[in-house]
């Protein structure tokens, strides 16, 4: 079974559970609660898994070649699963409680950051409950500096396509430059704005348009190819 193919069985679970309405786990407390107490979280661990890595293989490629030019070496056979399982497990560690949710679909690592903790409604200003989450994602990037960083903005439907499309990408600007000032090199992130293409909730509600506000980091590792 391809990661595709995964992604798509996973996301479709995660629905699921959200709809039979029976218990399940919080992924940020770890407490135990009914899927209408956990609908912010189950939709935002299906944005992960449904939208994950967007720039495709070909840019991710151009930035793991030029990246190992630079002098960061690529991982390789077992190493790159145990570099990002401690990476995962330290961006978990970071994140608990803060309503992101850590996604992990084979060796990538995607972020999903839903529009409660990110912008406000039309802004691309961060909010200021948004910088300690960017603090503690940019201190692991910083460590572990072997991974391509996507940064991917979001919109709800609200407002026309063109407008959506640049405030997505100023969106996922804004989270780009902040990361920058935290010590992730620009030379590994690929910044891009997504519009209102990628829904992972029904915009005609008002928690289905927060959803849909977000912002997913997605970390892929350095290898040769």
């Amino acid at each position: 079974m391809n990661i595709r193919s995964q992604r798509l069985i996973l996301a479709m679970t995660v629905m699921t559970v959200f709809v039979s309405g029976c218990k399940t786990l919080d992924a940020y407390t770890r407490d135990e609660k009914t899927s209408s107490a956990t609908k912010g979280a189950l939709i935002g661990a299906a944005a992960g898994v449904v939208a994950g890595l967007i720039s495709g293989d070909d840019a991710v490629e151009r930035r793991q070649h030029a990246l190992i030019g630079a002098g960061i070496g690529a991982l390789a056979g077992g190493t790159i699963g145990y570099y990002m399982d401690k990476q995962e497990a330290e961006l978990r560690a970071e994140l608990e409680g803060t309503g992101v949710s850590v996604v992990r679909n084979g060796d990538n690592i995607t972020l999903n950051m839903p529009g409660n903790v990110t912008f406000a409604t039309d802004s691309s200003d961060l909010s200021p409950a948004f910088y300690n989450v960017l603090n503690s994602v940019g201190k692991v990037l910083a460590r572990y500096e072997q991974t391509v960083v996507e940064v991917a903005g979001h919109t709800d439907s609200t407002g026309s396509d063109s407008y959506n499309q640049g405030l997505s990408q100023r969106r996922a600007s804004s989270v780009s430059a902040y990361l920058s000032a935290q010590g992730v090199i620009n030379q590994r992130m690929i910044t891009l704005g997504m519009g209102e293409a990628r829904p992972v909730a029904d915009n005609g509600s008002t928690a289905g348009r927060q959803a849909n506000r977000r912002v997913e980091i997605t970390m892929v590792p350095v290898t040769q190819g």
